[in-house]
């Protein structure tokens, strides 16, 4: 537990996580989980349904909204993207700068940012592809300003894509991943206060609060389409990246319930153009 001698004020949101992501960014670089050995060896960093669904890249602008260390905007860079990597972590710009470095990725540029003050930071620059997900949007207290900011990045004629974990499976119990536990309209900001990381569990930790927020697949839709941007898509999938729950089995790369059980939705992915 951290030393916190008062309860944690959710308000202090971006404090509290930025703390906790900065004190991570050298477990995440050293550890296993992240396998940037691996990476730098030619290891695909991008699901193929986001390769398929995004396209080719090659030659075009790509920017990446909370990138964390850059893995997965490298690897757009490998598939011939013009990449920038925006993250409020400037342990973790550091991170990605290096990163790229190692694999002789020369062009590419990272900025530390809140997502919120994205446009400010990044100059009104505006890119032919948006891309974030996989644990993003749970940092963010406002989706609609969130969709806002992230349109405002987007070139007239390009597209925001999201790739990300179905906010149905907040709502699961921990064990089976099949019973509904939680409640899917519970908005109330979520304090924790746990040593380690999702990349190492056991990884000694002393910034360990952090906070994170719900948004359901009707909010996050509507903010983009608010925001002015066209959905052109919104997919689901009856898989997941990590353990979410104890019953999830690893099969074909990923982890997906025992077969033969009832599937729920684990992940969704979505694309949403700015019109021309």
């Amino acid at each position: 537990m951290s030393a916190e001698t008062t309860a944690p004020d959710p308000g202090n949101w971006l404090e509290y996580n930025r703390a906790n992501w900065d004190e991570r960014v050298p477990i995440h670089v050293d550890g296993t989980f992240y396998d940037l050995a691996g990476f730098v060896a030619g290891r695909e960093t991008l699901e193929a349904f986001e390769l398929a669904e995004v396209g080719d890249v090659h030659g075009k602008s790509l920017l990446h909204l909370q990138s964390h260390i850059g893995t997965e905007t490298l690897g757009w860079a490998r598939h011939g993207a013009v990449v920038t990597g925006l993250d409020f972590s400037g342990a973790a710009m550091e991170a990605a700068a290096a990163l790229a470095d190692r694999i002789g990725v020369a062009g590419s540029r990272w900025v530390t940012s809140n997502v919120y003050d994205a446009a400010e930071a990044l100059g009104g620059e505006q890119f032919d592809v948006v891309y974030t997900g996989k644990g993003a949007l749970c940092w963010l207290p406002d989706i609609e300003r969130w969709a806002r900011v992230a349109a405002s990045t987007v070139k007239p004629g390009g597209f925001l894509y999201v790739s990300e974990f179905h906010p149905f499976g907040n709502t699961l119990d921990d064990e089976s991943g099949r019973t509904v536990a939680y409640d899917y309209f519970d908005r109330s900001p979520q304090v924790w206060d746990e040593p380690g990381t999702y990349a190492d569990f056991e990884a000694p930790t002393e910034k360990n609060v952090s906070v994170e927020f719900s948004h359901g697949i009707g909010e996050i839709v509507s903010s983009l389409i608010g925001a002015g941007l066209r959905l052109e898509f919104l997919h689901e999938f009856d898989m997941t990246l990590f353990q979410r729950f104890r019953a999830l089995e690893r099969r074909d790369g990923v982890y997906r319930l025992p077969e033969g059980t009832p599937r729920v939705p684990l992940m969704f992915s979505l694309r949403a153009a700015k019109p021309e």
